[in-house]
């Protein structure tokens, strides 16, 4: 029996010095998939770059939000997040950075988060003349309510969400209705994405609430309206963001921060080539709405979205990595 024991510790063992050997002194990483598409695909390029290009035994394991934020500072695991909309939480993560148990890395989204109203570009293009909210509630031809004639529409999302809520006021604060326009409600996501699509195919007048990066925008070209007024967050915070608030002021919409976040164990332990990667590698909104949108229409998987991206987009990756783990990369590709 003592035989066998000592064998099998040899064979693990074994085992493990081979796995640690094959991680070439990168070690294991531990890479966060959130529930969301662009989340996802930004974990599996993670993980073939890290894997491919440094050697890392890098693993994914599922995540979201709060949970793999909280997990990261108190239990050091998982050891990245690439895609943390940090405003959804922004004293946690602040705090967490402060007292060093979490280390801000690249802003994955190099343009943030953007919410905001949004209408086609072509209707942006043969009006160059509408730019803000103000000069679309100018022209109710243009937008026209399916349901009543000479009126304007502008289509929200479903209750519940933070935007809808968002789009309520500012549709108060622009003075909406006395312009001509009516706010509907499209009573579920399918709903908002339905009445886009819809426009679209057909080059209708469209205006409402959406947001970026999405499959949507990669797939129907849409420009964000400025909103013509300045963020004031005292405004946003108790009149913006809240549907009882009977004045709302003009607004521009606060942009989301959205930023890669390390394990305190990661950063101190990692090989600095692999930290310079993750400070490094940041994606505009448009490059991954239009990778999004052919993960959809291809149904395909976040590990074949990011081989795809690597495949079509080696100019920006390159950029990210070190000349040596690029041509490792291009090998494994």
């Amino acid at each position: 029996m003592r035989q066998l024991v000592l064998a099998s510790y040899f064979t693990f063992g074994t085992a493990l010095l081979s796995s640690y050997a094959n991680a070439a002194g990168c070690g294991q990483i531990t890479i966060a998939s959130m529930n969301w598409q662009s989340a996802e695909v930004a974990a599996e390029v993670d993980k073939f770059i890290l894997s491919e290009g440094y050697g890392c035994d890098a693993g994914i394991v599922q995540g979201d939000t709060i949970p793999t934020t909280t997990s990261m500072a108190e239990k050091g695991q998982p050891d990245i997040a690439p895609e943390v909309w940090v405003d959804m939480l922004p004293d946690v993560v602040k705090n967490e950075i402060n007292k060093g148990k979490l280390v801000q890395a690249s802003p994955i989204l190099s343009d943030g988060g953007e919410n905001g109203w949004w209408i086609p570009k072509y209707i942006a293009d043969a009006h160059p003349d509408i730019k803000t909210i103000a000069d679309v509630f100018k022209h109710p031809e243009l937008f026209a309510d399916p349901d009543n004639a000479g009126k304007g529409a502008v289509y929200n999302g479903p209750q519940g969400w933070a935007g809808t809520v968002i789009t309520g006021q500012l549709f108060k604060a622009y003075e909406g209705e006395k312009a001509g326009f009516r706010l509907i409600d499209t009573g579920s996501a399918a709903g908002l994405e339905g009445s886009m699509s819809k426009a679209y195919e057909r080059k209708k007048g469209w205006v409402g609430f959406y947001w970026s990066p999405t499959s949507l925008l990669g797939k129907y070209p849409m420009v964000k309206l400025d909103h013509g007024a300045p963020f004031e967050p005292d405004n946003w915070k108790n009149c913006i963001t809240v549907s009882s608030c009977p004045n709302p002021k003009p607004s521009a919409w606060a942009k989301d921060h959205v930023y890669t976040l390390l394990s305190k164990t990661l950063a101190q332990r990692a090989p600095g080539e692999v930290t310079d990667y993750l400070n490094k590698r940041s994606w505009k909104n448009d490059t991954v709405s239009q990778l999004m949108a052919w993960m959809s229409e291809n149904q395909a998987t976040g590990e074949e979205g990011a081989k795809y991206f690597l495949k079509k987009n080696p100019d920006l990756w390159s950029q990210w990595v070190s000349e040596d783990a690029a041509k490792k990369i291009r090998a494994a590709l």
